[in-house]
């Protein structure tokens, strides 16, 4: 990324903003005094990069534009990043991918597509044999919910039963024509349950005078018995089999000899007359459209009409009876999981003792932000790693006597401070910034006021965090702020050279961005201690020079410290002070200075200099906003000095006190007292300032001093 484009048009109060950031360093810095541009810039740019609309919410009709380049291109809005001062629901959605390992997934992967490559061998054939086929019908989960067990869990607890068994005569039972809504439904009415209650009866008693069958002896046990016998090769191995119907025996030499005499005594019993009838009572019942696939398949397997009055019972005897008829897919199937379940026991130790950048993340955090009362942990990080699950974090309070685990976030809130809160935010952006470097693509980091409300410890952890991602090579930074003094620090750190220091400067109909002049955002009086001959930059540094004297000599019987403050404060030699007074006082504590016009009023010279602001082009202008603000102050002062009846001894607050008393003797001028208001309101902090905090100053406009000092010359002077 060589340079950003941007031209912004009634974008959330931004009236217009074009400027091009040539990156020679990556990352600019923007000082932005309140209620300038900081918050709409940075929201347009979030608006860009989820590709919402951005309008100007006072006036929506307004035609806005939203151009954002790189390189002569339409930027990527996936490329932007917008951090926002504080956000306490944001949460970074990529946090899994800091746990990823590629090696241990490909594996646990693998093994899990051999059982699942077994397991949907076994599910085809369930299917055929259930009729349940189609797309939402899940064999797995039916299987579940019919033996309260997960499935893995029931196939491994029956494998030896069923590995035995020999295939069951059920298994021709189509699950899915019985074990539907509409059967089951009407098989759980009142009208047919009394009906197959008399077929039942009528079945048993039939059942009970069989020669062959009994009350626990039914169709279901003989077709067992017969299957189990031909499995097992009994009739081939030369044996037979002896009927005895209580009078004499039939021999059975093969299994056609057996399955005739069982035919037969079923035909018999399913074909009494009586019976029959019952019988016929319930196909009546079954004939509507929608239960006569139902009653096709019964006609067919009549027998199992007396288990349909326990539904439970008779859909795990046919599931049961599926597993048996599959048991060599179920035998392959039980012995990948369990081949599979050892090996992923191993790689789970190996996840669990994985080193991932989430750790890298937290001791980043920790390292950074010190004497914070919890951490955090990821309770789920093997899934995470081996089967892709969503990360579960685990947030641990300590209070140095007990530790307390909160699995959600807004539990914890409730406890910690504003502080602390923030600190909890400023991780979930380490790890959205560390899952972006780990990307390695082009990322333009928008970062709004990111130390706002810290305390100056963890203020400076995250300078030291912001000086680790400038250094990364494809993070591009736009660091927003009102704090002077953080973007000092920035500078300071080399984070962003001076030459991309920026201060956004708001005229009528647009703004711009202008480069600082690296000595403002040093220590400017350097800067004017060799430009002396230069009469802003004389008067300017005036109050700095007081402030050396008072912090160096003190304010009691200081002379010199006396002298500087009729210049800065009208008193009854303001007018008659000379260049050659303030000379004096300048080699005392610069050496050998001198000023060229030394016979000349400090008094003039400063509202000369006061009357030339006023043809200077908006912008930072530091030096013409203290020379204002010193001619506005001194003008109003000697207004009120001149109208007071007594003015008195003032010894300190002179400003204050004077229209404390012009305000009681002259509380009928409201005009004049609104902008004597005005004058004490917004010129002493940009008078009282020093070479450690001159912040107030940038903040306020050229504007708003120019239009106080003309409303000064012309109604109080």
């Amino acid at each position: 990324m060589k340079k950003l484009e941007i031209n912004l048009e009634y974008c959330y109060g931004i009236k217009k903003l074009e400027h091009n950031f040539k990156f020679k360093n990556r990352t600019f810095a923007i000082y932005a005094p309140n209620g300038v541009m900081k918050t709409s810039f940075a929201k347009t740019f979030d608006d860009y990069s989820e590709e919402k609309d951005t309008s100007d919410l006072a006036f929506p009709k307004r035609n806005t534009v939203r151009h954002i380049k790189v390189d002569d291109t339409e930027i990527n809005p996936a490329d932007i990043l917008v951090i926002e001062s504080y956000n306490e629901d944001y949460k970074s959605e990529k946090i899994s991918t800091l746990l990823a390992n590629k090696r241990l997934k490909q594996e646990y992967d693998d093994i899990h597509k051999e059982i699942d490559k077994a397991k949907a061998d076994l599910i085809k054939k369930l299917k055929q044999l259930s009729g349940l086929t189609g797309r939402t019908d899940n064999i797995e989960k039916t299987i579940e919910d019919i033996f309260g067990k997960p499935f893995f869990d029931f196939i491994i607890e029956i494998e030896n039963e069923v590995l035995k068994i020999n295939p069951l005569p059920d298994h021709t039972i189509k699950y899915g024509l019985i074990f539907n809504d509409k059967v089951t439904g009407f098989l759980e009415t009142k009208d047919f349950k009394n009906t197959i209650q008399e077929y039942i009866e009528k079945y048993d008693e039939l059942i009970e005078k069989s020669p062959y069958l009994g009350k626990d002896f039914k169709f279901y046990h003989a077709e067992n018995v017969q299957k189990q016998l031909v499995s097992n090769n009994f009739f081939k191995g030369g044996h037979s089999v002896n009927l005895f119907d209580g009078t004499q025996d039939s021999k059975c030499s093969s299994d056609e000899e057996l399955q005739n005499i069982l035919d037969e005594e079923k035909r018999k019993i399913l074909n009494d007359d009586n019976l029959q009838s019952r019988f016929n009572v319930i196909d009546k019942k079954l004939s509507n459209k929608e239960l006569r696939e139902f009653r096709d398949h019964l006609l067919d397997n009549k027998e199992i009409l007396p288990e349909l009055t326990d539904l439970n019972k008779f859909s795990k005897r046919i599931w049961l009876a599926y597993l048996v008829d599959q048991k060599d897919l179920l035998a392959e199937l039980i012995r990948k999981y369990k081949d599979g379940q050892k090996e992923i026991k191993e790689l789970l130790k190996k996840a669990k003792n994985e080193k991932t950048e989430w750790e890298e993340v937290i001791r980043i955090f920790n390292n950074r932000f010190t004497h914070l009362p919890f951490h955090l942990d990821i309770k789920n990080k093997e899934d995470v790693i081996l089967k892709g699950d969503v990360e579960t974090i685990e947030f641990v309070f300590d209070d140095g006597i007990d530790q307390k685990n909160f699995d959600k976030k807004d539990d914890l809130l409730k406890i910690l401070s504003t502080g602390e809160k923030r600190a909890l935010y400023i991780l979930n952006i380490i790890f959205e910034v560390e899952v972006r470097k780990k990307e390695e693509g082009n990322t333009l980091f928008i970062i709004d006021d990111i130390t706002d409300s810290f305390d100056y410890k963890n203020k400076h952890a995250i300078i030291d965090y912001l000086k680790y991602m400038s250094n990364i090579e494809s993070f591009y930074l736009i660091i927003l702020t009102h704090n002077f003094d953080f973007l000092r620090t920035i500078e300071n750190r080399h984070i962003a050279p001076s030459h991309q220091c920026l201060m956004a400067v708001k005229y009528d109909d647009h703004i711009k961005l202008k480069v600082f002049d690296r000595s403002v955002i040093r220590n400017p009086f350097n800067r004017w201690k060799g430009q002396l001959d230069d009469d802003m930059k004389l008067i300017a540094s005036i109050p700095f020079v007081r402030n050396i004297e008072e912090f160096t000599h003190g304010v009691k019987d200081n002379d010199d410290y006396t002298l500087l403050t009729s210049i800065l404060h009208y008193k009854e030699d303001t007018e008659e002070l000379k260049l050659s007074d303030l000379e004096a006082i300048y080699k005392k504590n610069f050496g050998d200075i001198n000023f060229p016009q030394s016979e000349k009023k400090i008094f003039d010279l400063i509202l000369e200099a006061a009357d030339s602001c006023l043809e200077v082009d908006e912008g930072i202008n530091l030096e013409n906003k203290i020379v204002l603000s010193i001619a506005i102050r001194l003008w109003a002062e000697r207004y009120m000095t001149d109208k007071i009846t007594d003015v008195g001894e003032i010894k300190s607050d002179q400003n204050w006190v004077l229209l404390q008393k012009y305000e009681q003797e002259y509380n009928n001028e409201r005009d004049n007292i609104e902008i004597l208001r005005r004058v004490n309101l917004i010129t002493p902090a940009n008078i009282h300032i020093n070479s450690f905090m001159y912040e107030p100053i940038l903040d306020m406009g050229d504007g708003e001093l120019r239009e106080l000092y003309k409303d000064v010359k012309e109604k109080l002077v």
